[in-house]
């Protein structure tokens, strides 16, 4: 086997690790630390994920969190500000909001603030984003008849109070879900995203370092619930898709992939049509498409 191809396997072999490490699971409950290497301010904000973390879903979960961002520690073309940045938007994206942690938020701002007068805090919530959050063996039908009724998309209002005791005895009820996230439809598309966007970053890393940063920092496009999350994870996969992948494989001629992601990004809209965004990236790449071509006759 050459050296190539010995690295390629390395490669798939580490990202088929962090990609099940979380679901395979581990009995030591203690909490992760840090290794050595990282610089002080990334161990401060670290260091903030992983009690985050924790508190959102276990140590496990924390430790996946290291596991990830110890990958990119002394990588060529990874800075001190590019990894924070790293560790900053993964421990966003690995406490993604679902009903779970607004229950969990709720709980956690009455513990914190006991005297604070108690508002209803009513959150507009898909019926589809709802169910995803319970394990897929319930999900999974439940689902079927919604989409079968045509309620999947739906929104409905869900009240998330700490006004009495059985507001707030919901409110725990609903909390202490998160011990069924981890086999919920949601944290398996989540898990994959995150494996995804550091996979990018990696290819972004060795086929066109100046967009790296661009592509760490796309993450931002995907945040919050209902229809504005669905909408910014769409636009995300249309710009990965037609533009990212395309250039790291060779297919489409970018440059300045970095450029073309903001170039993108600016069109972007909260339209589930994405009219906008896919008219921009047909137009980027019909001039990386022209370009290539120019190139191929020279």
């Amino acid at each position: 086997m050459s050296a190539g191809s010995m690295g390629v396997f390395a490669d798939v072999r580490e990202s088929l690790r962090y990609l099940f490490a979380d679901i395979i699971g581990e009995q030591d409950d203690s909490i992760p630390h840090l290794p050595a290497e990282f610089p002080e301010a990334v161990a401060l904000v670290a260091g903030e994920a992983i009690h985050l973390l924790i508190e959102y879903q276990g140590t496990a979960y924390a430790r996946l969190y290291v596991d990830r961002l110890r990958r990119f520690v002394g990588k060529p073309g990874v800075d001190e500000a590019m990894l924070l940045e790293i560790a900053r938007l993964m421990a966003m994206r690995m406490s993604y909001e679902d009903a779970i942690r607004i229950a969990q938020l709720k709980l956690l701002e009455l513990e914190a603030y006991p005297d604070t007068p108690r508002a209803d805090d009513i959150r507009k919530l898909r019926l589809d984003e709802m169910v995803e959050a319970l394990p897929a063996v319930v999900a999974e039908p439940v689902l079927d008849v919604l989409n079968w009724l045509g309620w999947v998309r739906k929104r409905v209002s869900i009240h998330f109070s700490t006004a009495n005791r059985f507001s707030i005895r919901r409110l725990k009820i609903e909390a202490a879900l998160k011990r069924w996230r981890r086999y919920s439809i949601r944290y398996s598309r989540e898990r994959n995203w995150v494996e995804r966007w550091l996979h990018m970053v990696d290819r972004a890393l060795a086929k066109q370092p100046a967009a790296a940063r661009a592509v760490v920092d796309t993450a931002t496009m995907v945040q919050g619930h209902g229809d504005a999350y669905r909408h910014g994870l769409a636009d995300w996969h249309a710009i990965i898709d037609e533009l990212a992948k395309p250039t790291f494989e060779g297919t489409l001629q970018l440059p300045d992939l970095a450029g073309a992601i903001a170039e993108a990004r600016s069109a972007a809209m909260p339209d589930p049509r994405q009219a906008a965004l896919k008219r921009k990236i047909a137009e980027i790449r019909a001039r990386g498409t022209s370009r290539g071509a120019d190139a191929a006759a020279e």
